[in-house]
């Protein structure tokens, strides 16, 4: 999974990227475009269950989840047409699965707004007409192309049709992703990779002291607009998560508890992004190691197996699976086949978030 996280400049997200990822590789300064080239930071996903499994096995490590972070330059208005620096960001986060959006929500004299003002709103409508321009253009220049195909294939006028409804919907300023195409044009949203169908959360950074606090007017603004997108809204502070970065666990434990807080923001964004698109893990254990996979929700054994290695997919025979709450409770694999809680699924079997899984396929 990969996560760009985009904003305006100086709004903090170059120094949410550092404390996330734990890089100091990106420069956090209060000028505009400090970020030119995308860091990238490879972060792993945190699981309790993982802990629990490997004492159980008594396993030689652990191979977590993993999601990879890309911090992308800021945008600022006329990025479409190649302001400020528009065509590297555009083409940065086409290569992303999913977008974080990080939205200044804090007073600060010291640090200088690009437009002058706190304006939650106007900065999210800033970067989202942005990315709508560029869809545009791409659409645009598609709808032409197809337009000429369906003189000579009349097929292609379901194309020139789903085309055409959705400049319109681009046009009135609204989002790729909030366009239903017809079923038989259903792949062109894919095949487009258009930048505003990649799914989106808000990440709204507050001052460190507000974290844990009712929530101010600016993020009150912020969430009121996601909710009419139907997109997420979690409230981090980029401040705190910089003094976090520098604890060790059981410091940082103390800190969050002193602070009334239970999740840190890496905590959040893990937690967001997997119920944005739609992942759940499950594990492979055994003395060696305990592994952690992440795939869809739905995905069925075959498919699952498949993470691991193609040939266990092409080969699957069937998964012999119990529940991480039935083998936690159980208190070995032993008795949770004892017990009958061990079951052999087939090639239909839907894999469930938290199956412990031991996969049987032909060579």
């Amino acid at each position: 999974m990969k996560l760009g996280i985009v904003g305006l400049p100086n709004v903090g997200k170059s120094t949410l990227f550092n404390c996330l990822t734990n890089a100091k590789g990106a420069e956090a300064a209060n000028y505009p475009f400090c970020t030119i080239e995308p860091n990238v930071g490879i972060v792993t996903v945190p699981d309790e269950r993982e802990e629990k499994l490997r004492d159980m096995y008594d396993s030689q490590k652990i191979v977590p989840a993993v999601i990879e972070f890309v911090d992308i330059a800021g945008l600022v208005k006329g990025a479409s047409k190649g302001e400020g620096l528009g065509n590297k960001f555009l083409s940065h986060i086409r290569e992303v699965d999913a977008i974080v959006h990080v939205v200044r929500c804090f007073e600060d004299p010291n640090v200088v707004h690009v437009d002058g003002s706190i304006d939650p709103i106007r900065d999210i409508e800033t970067i989202n007409l942005e990315l709508i321009f560029a869809d545009l253009e791409t659409t645009d220049k598609r709808l032409q192309k197809a337009v000429k195909e369906a003189r000579g294939d009349k097929k292609m006028n379901v194309v020139v049709d789903a085309l055409t409804g959705l400049k319109a919907h681009l046009e009135s300023n609204k989002a790729a992703r909030g366009y239903e195409m017809p079923e038989q044009a259903a792949d062109l949203l894919t095949d487009f990779n258009l930048l505003t169908s990649k799914p989106i959360l808000y990440a709204a950074n507050v001052a460190e002291d507000e974290v844990s606090e009712e929530d101010n007017e600016f993020v009150k603004k912020v969430r009121g607009y996601a909710t009419e997108e139907n997109n997420e809204v979690f409230k981090v502070s980029a401040k705190l998560e910089e003094e976090l970065a520098d604890l060790d666990g059981d410091e940082k434990t103390m800190f969050l508890e002193d602070l009334g807080i239970k999740y840190t923001g890496l905590d959040l964004i893990i937690a967001a992004s997997y119920r944005l698109l739609g992942l759940i893990s499950y594990f492979t254990a055994g003395p060696k190691e305990i592994h952690s996979w992440t795939i869809k929700d739905g995905t069925k054994g075959p498919g699952a197996a498949g993470r691991i290695h193609t040939d266990f997919e092409k080969g699957f025979i069937r998964a012999e699976v119990v529940s991480y709450a039935d083998l936690m409770n159980s208190g070995s694999m032993a008795k949770a086949k004892e017990s009958g809680l061990v079951r052999m699924e087939g090639k239909d079997y839907v894999v469930k978030d938290g199956d412990v899984i031991l996969f049987h396929f032909s060579s």
